[in-house]
């Protein structure tokens, strides 16, 4: 039978709310506007599929946030979230989808009349202007209906306060792993010469949701990623209902999810016999990610990372132009990626005990790639993998 883990105490709720408040005062902030659901949920556990119509969770410079979402969800969140039933509000659901009013016109009106934000003056308050699910319609309606409120980005201020994961997270994120590496096998598997794409898609989504024998698994924040053949070359592809063939080479890039934390995880399969500069691109890679693992340290920068990496591939003629990974925990879509460190040139973040990341050497070249990655999570003596899987190149048939 499938078990959940408990899920954060009272305590760790008030210690992010905490940590937050305190970054906001370092931006007098006087509130601060939070729409990524995955914010939501971290300072809340708020979860469901709500993120389509506006919602927010107002956090003020002191006292207790409040939650703000259409009538019907609103009524779900007491199910999910910690907040108490005043510190939860539903807008009329005459607000959605209309072209003269807006749901943020409601909120607005509600922030002023509950006090928390004083209008005025001075008073700045700060929005996630890059959340995916805030859209300009909401900020001009917030902005005409707190006269006077200067809003300012907050350039992921909750995004950054989750980049050091709690004991709690960490125990997630390696509950994900465990996910991943079990649909990532189920992946290899299934990858074979004449069958569909899109049934192979739906194992791997089976296996995603039904997580292993100990712990269910959630959907993932993006969908399965199959390119192959040619389509090799380009990242980000999903896929159709053509059959995979023989002599063609699969990247294959799944997440496990265990309450929104998600531990992201690539891999290639060729159908045949790989070709020459695919099994060296192979072996050169592999030697890449144990440099990039050995160099991942706390007090290390992003930018040491990145070095370490190019210094074993340009020793072989081959250059990579996108990042080599990028922080991870919680994800909703569209994007598992918290959005804040990323391993590249010229990227000064200094890495810490607890931070976690997604590794991933991904090779696009014309016609054809290779992808091998890695979910990791920093500790006091480097780096603790959330996997095992194999990082050679799987021959498949």
């Amino acid at each position: 039978m499938q078990q959940s883990s408990p899920g954060p105490d009272d305590a760790e709720y008030a210690q992010r709310l905490a940590r937050v408040q305190a970054s906001m005062a370092e931006r007098s902030f006087a509130a601060l506007v939070v729409t990524d659901p995955a914010n939501m949920y971290y300072l809340t556990g708020y979860n469901a599929w709500s993120f389509y119509t506006p919602q927010c969770l107002v956090v003020p410079a002191d006292g207790s946030p409040v939650l703000f979402a259409r009538a019907m969800d609103a009524a779900g969140a007491g199910f999910t979230a910690w907040l108490a039933p005043e510190q939860i509000e539903g807008y009329p659901e005459e607000l959605v989808h209309r072209p003269k009013v807006h749901p943020y016109d409601w909120i607005a009106e509600r922030i002023r009349e509950r006090g928390l934000v004083d209008t005025g003056p001075g008073v700045c308050v700060g929005v996630e202007g890059d959340s995916a699910f805030f859209s300009a319609r909401g900020y001009l309606a917030l902005q005409a209906g707190l006269p006077g409120v200067r809003l300012e980005d907050s350039r992921e201020l909750v995004n950054w306060v989750r980049v050091v994961k709690s004991d709690y997270e960490l125990a997630q994120m390696r509950i994900a792993g465990s996910i991943a590496q079990q649909t990532m096998e189920v992946a290899l598997r299934a990858v074979a010469v004449g069958r569909r794409q899109c049934d192979v898609v739906a194992e791997i989504m089976a296996a995603q949701v039904r997580g292993t024998a100990e712990h269910g698994g959630d959907y993932p924040a993006i969908v399965p990623m199959l390119p192959t053949g040619e389509g090799a070359g380009t990242p980000h592809l999903t896929w159709t209902d053509e059959k995979f063939r023989a002599g063609e080479a699969t990247t294959i890039e799944i997440a496990g999810v265990h309450r929104r934390y998600h531990s992201p995880l690539a891999r290639t399969i060729m159908l045949g016999e790989p070709s020459r500069r695919l099994a060296d691109t192979a072996a050169i890679v592999r030697d890449g990610m144990a440099e990039v693992l050995a160099t991942l340290r706390p007090g290390r920068t992003a930018h040491e990372i990145h070095s370490a990496w190019n210094t074993v591939i340009s020793a072989h003629g081959l250059t990579k132009e996108s990042r080599i990974g990028y922080s991870i925990g919680l994800g909703y879509p569209p994007d598992w990626g918290e959005r804040t460190i990323s391993l590249r040139p010229a990227e000064h973040a200094v890495l810490e005990v607890g931070m976690c990341f997604h590794v991933i050497l991904g090779m696009w070249m014309d016609g054809w790639g290779y992808e091998l990655s890695e979910p990791v999570a920093l500790t006091t003596d480097g780096v603790e993998r959330l996997t095992d899987c194999t990082q050679d190149l799987t021959i498949g048939r």
